[in-house]
Order: structure tokens, then C-alpha cells, then sequence
């Protein structure tokens, strides 16, 4: 059996991780910094062990000489969003990105695995800059959410307790689990878009209400209308019924009134 060295072999895949890993942390970081949504919640990043390596070698048949072009997960990282819907983001600006080329993508969202398992994989080819020249390597982007991630984590752990031989009780129970979390990110995104929905709605009135008041402070020392007792009594009416409707009508009034009575 040919004799790897290993630290030759993964010191540019530990740089890997450590570039990309800088890289979505900075992004996430200039997202919150320009006050922009960011759909990354935490990045995360690790290398394969020369164990793992050998063991997933070794089960796909692969020599020695071929396992940098054929495993493809010995740098990975790991991007965890709030929001099911945050994942898209995610993988679109990866797709977006100039330094690093897609090579495949692998949705287990869509097509969730037997066991439950839920994640969206891209597998990149990453250039590296090293002390022995350019080279390229491949490695793997995990996008899941947080409740995606947990599931995960205890699956693979158990996983791992019972040598891969999970029992079946067990994988019926983690499936269920499975189901159950994913249901979970799909209620918090229906509760975030009533939030958003509600954050906007209370925007756009306080904003007309800002109008409103400015034109009857206009018409109240501009024009001195006889009518202001009305018109602050239709607005306290209108107000109370939370009607935003009936707030933008009112304003449109005002509007026309100002312009009239301009000085």
C-alpha cells in the first residue's frame, strides 16, 4: 500500500477551510455592517481526518493516488441559516462568487434522504495560492438550517454510537424528528413573514400619520381654516380605527387642502 503523507496532502485543505471560512464570515459581516438582511446566521469549518478519508476510500474503492480527485468533502464548511427561505440566498451567492467554481450541487431539501436528513450540498473546485505554486482543490458547502443542523448532529452522533447500525425503532423515531423540525422552519418562516407583513404595515402609517400631522400643522398656521376643529376630529376618528385605507384617503385630502390653501 502506497504511504501518504499526510500532512503535505492536507495542509492546502486546511487552508481551504480557513480562506473560505474567512470569506463568509466577512460576507455576513459587511451584509449586517451596510445594514442588509443577511441570510447567514454562523459558518463553521472542518477538515476530513486522514481516518475519515481512509474509510470513505475504502468503502467507494478508491487508491490512494486517486483520493484528491475523488473525495470531495476534505475541506468542508458548514453555513446555518435562520430561515428555510435564507438557503436560496446562500446558495446564490455562491453561484455568484468569482473565486471559486461550482462543480455540483446536491439538494437534500427537495430530495430529502430516506433517513430524513436535510441539507443543500455544493461541491467547489477552490484555488489556492501556496508556498509550492497554485493549486486546486475541491471541497464541500453545507447550507441547512439551525433546526436541520440539530437533527443532524444527534443523527450523526448516534450514527456513530451504534458503528452505522442504527436500529430501526430508532431510525423511525429520528425520522419523525426529522419531519418534525423541518415543520418547525416552515411555521417560523409563515410567523416571520406575518411579522415582516406587520413591521411594514406599521412603517407605511407611521409614515402617513407624519404626513398627516405636517399638512394640518400647514393648514393650521398657513390657511387658519375654520374647518381645522373637523378635520383634527376626522383624524382622531380615522386613527382609531386603524383603518390604513382610510388614513392614505385622509392624507390625499390633506394634500389637496394644502395645496389649496398654500401661501
Amino acid at each position: 500500500m502506497e504511504i501518504i503523507n499526510w500532512k503535505e496532502l492536507l495542509y492546502p485543505y486546511e487552508q481551504a477551510v480557513d480562506e473560505l471560512l474567512l470569506k463568509f464570515r466577512y460576507l455576513d459581516k459587511e451584509c449586517r455592517h451596510l445594514g442588509i438582511y443577511s441570510p447567514i446566521d454562523s459558518v463553521t469549518g472542518r477538515l476530513k481526518k486522514p481516518a475519515s478519508i481512509l474509510d470513505k476510500a475504502g468503502r467507494k474503492q478508491i487508491p490512494p493516488e486517486k483520493i484528491e480527485e475523488k473525495i470531495e468533502d476534505i475541506a468542508g464548511i458548514r453555513i446555518l441559516c435562520q430561515f428555510v427561505e435564507d438557503i436560496e440566498k446562500v446558495v446564490h451567492m455562491v453561484r455568484g462568487r468569482k473565486d471559486m467554481t461550482v462543480v455540483e450541487e446536491r439538494d437534500y431539501i427537495t430530495n430529502t434522504k430516506p433517513s430524513g436528513y436535510r441539507s443543500y450540498h455544493i461541491i467547489i473546485r477552490y484555488p489556492l495560492s501556496t508556498a509550492l505554486g497554485p493549486k486546486e482543490v475541491m471541497a464541500e458547502i453545507q447550507i441547512r438550517t439551525n433546526a436541520m443542523n440539530f437533527w443532524a448532529t444527534a443523527e450523526h452522533s448516534l450514527r456513530y454510537k451504534y458503528s452505522g447500525n442504527i436500529p430501526e425503532s430508532l431510525q423511525k423515531r429520528l425520522k419523525i424528528c426529522a419531519e418534525a423540525a423541518f415543520h418547525l422552519d416552515r411555521e417560523m418562516a409563515t410567523i416571520r413573514e406575518e411579522i415582516t407583513n406587520v413591521q411594514r404595515l406599521n412603517e407605511i402609517k407611521v409614515n402617513l400619520v407624519s404626513n398627516i400631522l405636517d399638512n394640518i400643522q400647514s393648514l393650521h398656521f398657513g390657511a387658519k381654516l375654520e374647518e381645522m376643529a373637523e378635520i383634527n376630529k376626522e383624524f382622531v376618528d380615522i386613527w382609531n380605527k386603524e383603518d390604513i385605507d382610510e388614513l392614505k384617503a385622509f392624507n390625499e385630502k390633506l394634500n389637496v387642502l394644502a395645496e389649496v390653501y398654500r401661501v
